[in-house]
């Protein structure tokens, strides 16, 4: 499973939270650039270029100081540098280092290394596989959804956080090749099992459909699990692809946001081009546009809820506020803001907010998050969406 090691100390809650939503939904937090990645610049060298010094409360070379002196004394530049963030304030500032940084840069093409599951509090408050990917070394084990996770190499999860527990899962740098492993202690109903993986490089396709009914016309699901590199073309793929007349229901739950211009190019499959978020860099607003020719007369639901993150509540906000889908869930998590990139000495990157977004209407998403325009929660929602569908022409 995708993760990080969680750094207890100055870090601590900030950049766990932070990493593990890079890392545990194979994503990148929205990078948002002077100009946006366009299809002719490249990942890192893209973001370098593009950000200048001074970036959000604490600037580039008060950083590059604090990694000078940390290094001078024999002492970690990274972890200097992460002191300086947190104490910024800057709750979704992060510092890599290149290792960190180059898993960062994967995940955007949804690879990660990992034995290939996912997990979740149930409940009752136990630790529990909430997803197995298919084939992966979790899989082939017999892993199964649902079984409880109970140790990682020995250490017992109890309480910790799961975003502790996708920490133990990763691994730490020595730990997390691929080929190495870690013991799970898992329990299944009555029965309790040690197995050992081996980590593995794994692909996540971000988007997936199934159609709703027998009917040629049932309604189509396409659940997006993160706005990974070309999920917003398979999103418009599968719009042209539905059925003439059927409705989509868009599951975006558990998805935690991922690259800005993916859940763009995902706007542009239901809209007829027009604004679809506005945000500031340094102050300085710019705008986002969907592409011209998406399809606007068929009957489209959205599911969300409290993990509905970051762009994943950008097209949320778009679609709600240009009336053209109706909301489903519960309140979204309310990740609204912009973090920008900057290589740091030594090879570290550190990513800064910056700004924040907002929907087409104004409204801002940063601590707040977006209601649903219908209210449900857990599996209901999913049926109560199938419902509203139905009632707007969009099949069953």
């Amino acid at each position: 499973m995708p993760g990080h090691t969680y750094h207890v100390g100055p870090r601590g809650l900030c950049r766990g939270a932070a990493l593990t939503l890079v890392f545990a939904s194979v994503l990148a937090t929205a990078a948002a650039t002077g100009a946006l990645p366009r299809e002719d610049d490249t990942g890192t060298e893209m973001k370098a270029r593009s950000v200048s010094s001074a970036l959000g409360p604490v600037d580039r070379e008060e950083i590059a100081d604090a990694i000078a002196e940390a290094e001078a004394a024999g002492k970690s530049g990274t972890d200097a540098a992460e002191e300086v963030v947190s104490r910024s304030g800057d709750r979704w500032g992060a510092v890599y280092d290149e290792r960190e940084y180059e898993e960062f840069e994967q995940a955007l093409d949804g690879s990660y290394t990992g034995v290939g599951i996912s997990a979740r509090r149930s409940a009752r408050g136990e630790v529990t596989v909430s997803g197995v990917q298919p084939g992966g070394p979790a899989d082939r084990a017999g892993v199964r959804t649902g079984d409880l996770l109970r140790t990682v190499d020995g250490r017992t999860v109890g309480r910790r956080p799961v975003a502790e527990v996708v920490a133990l899962l990763r691994g730490d740098h020595a730990k997390a090749a691929e080929g190495s492993s870690v013991v799970l202690g898992l329990g299944r109903g009555s029965r309790s099992w040690t197995t050992t993986l081996r980590r593995a490089r794994l692909s996540v396709d971000p988007v997936s459909v199934r159609q709703l009914g027998r009917s040629p016309s049932s309604a189509v699901l396409i659940k997006v699990a993160a706005f990974t590199k070309g999920a917003g073309t398979e999103v418009r793929d599968a719009v042209d692809g539905a059925p003439g007349g059927a409705g989509i229901l868009l599951d975006l739950r558990a998805n935690a946001g991922g690259l800005v211009t993916e859940a763009v190019a995902a706007s542009s499959a239901f809209l007829d081009g027009g604004l679809v978020a506005t945000y500031d860099v340094h102050g300085e607003e710019r705008a986002l546009y969907a592409e011209p020719g998406g399809d606007t007369g068929r009957p489209l639901v959205v599911l969300v809820d409290g993990g509905t993150m970051s762009a994943a509540e950008l097209l949320t906000g778009a679609l709600q506020d240009r009336g053209r889908a109706v909301t489903v869930g519960s309140r979204t998590f309310g990740k609204g803001s912009v973090q920008m990139p900057s290589k740091l000495p030594g090879g570290s990157v550190a990513e800064l907010t910056v700004g924040h977004y907002r929907t087409p209407a104004g409204h801002s998403i940063e601590g707040s998050g977006i209601t649903p325009d219908v209210g449900a929660a857990g599996p209901e929602a999913q049926q109560r969406g199938e419902t509203v569908l139905s009632g707007l022409g969009g099949g069953s």
